[in-house]
């Protein structure tokens, strides 16, 4: 199914008075814990040995992707605070595994402490973990350099909540369908992606709190490039008196724009041992840290 221009660019419009409730999806305290209307992934040779879970000492949850045997990228918003960070993995026999980052570096136009709608920095960072992971797990294709066009079907997956009230279902990870609407300039530039059926007028599938630095991705088993991840939702265009920042509107920061960075820090990353001074990169954030914090 094809979606016409036209209707995309309708579909954009709405997004400013939706910007109203947009929420950070990483924070259990920030209104956005797993893809709404996502189906459960139990494939063991599926997307569950490349998505990972972010969990932190004061006991807020992201998702991220791996990058590498001991490389995690996620949103930089999920690791900003003065915490402990844990990756938890789960392999073809459905055991969980937890590791702990040692390491994180933000991108360096990321700021930290503002808000979805005001961010003017690049909300993306790298986690080093304590071990490497063996072949149960694969690390996803970054190497894609081009946009997100609009009209594209993309994949997003994450580990968040269903819905905002039901924080009990989070922890269990999920896959859904999205469409690109194209790019949305706010204070920085995102794709925004949305239900292929609703647009975001109603609410349908998109990310939810939780599913923050999980991936947008093209092409399916076997085959999976990592183009996006993901930032905050707004929530559908038209809510009733509950107001959401679920299943509507998601934004993400798309990989192609940022690969020269990626590539780059995630190399000076796999060199980096516990004890070492942090390799500073050729333009280091003041955020970036090492150990549990």
């Amino acid at each position: 199914m094809r979606v016409s221009p036209s209707r995309l660019r309708s579909a954009l419009r709405p997004l400013s008075a939706a910007l109203a409730v947009a929420a950070p999806l990483g924070l259990w305290s920030g209104g956005a814990g797993a893809v709404v209307r996502g189906e459960v992934t139990r494939d063991p040779d599926g997307l569950r040995g490349s998505v990972v879970r972010i969990e932190s000492t004061t006991g807020e949850m992201c998702s991220g992707s791996l990058i590498g045997p001991d490389l995690v990228l996620t949103a930089a918003h999920c690791v900003m605070r003065k915490a402990g960070y844990w990756i938890v993995v789960v392999d073809r026999n459905f055991r969980q595994r937890r590791l702990r980052a040692i390491a994180a570096a933000m991108h360096p136009d990321f700021v930290p402490g503002t808000t979805p709608e005001t961010q003017p920095g690049t909300d993306l960072a790298i986690l080093k973990l304590s071990e490497r992971l063996g072949p149960d797990f694969r690390p996803l294709d970054t190497r894609y350099g081009g946009e997100i066009p609009q009209g594209d079907t993309v994949a997003i997956a994450g580990y968040g909540v269903v819905a905002e009230n039901r924080r009990g279902s989070a922890r269990v990870l999920r896959q859904a369908r999205l469409v690109s609407l194209g790019e949305l300039q706010v204070a920085n530039t995102v794709t925004v992606v949305a239900d292929r059926s609703t647009l975001a007028e109603t609410a349908g599938a998109g990310a939810c709190l939780g599913d923050s630095g999980g991936p947008i991705l093209r092409g399916g088993p076997g085959g999976y490039q990592l183009v996006g991840v993901v930032s905050w939702s707004s929530g559908a265009a038209q809510q009733g008196r509950v107001r959401t920042a679920c299943g509507g509107f998601t934004a993400v920061t798309p990989v192609g724009q940022h690969a020269s960075w990626i590539n780059a820090r995630a190399a000076e990353l796999a060199r980096f041992e516990p004890g070492e001074a942090m390799p500073v990169g050729a333009r280091p954030n003041r955020a970036d840290w090492t150990g549990g914090r």
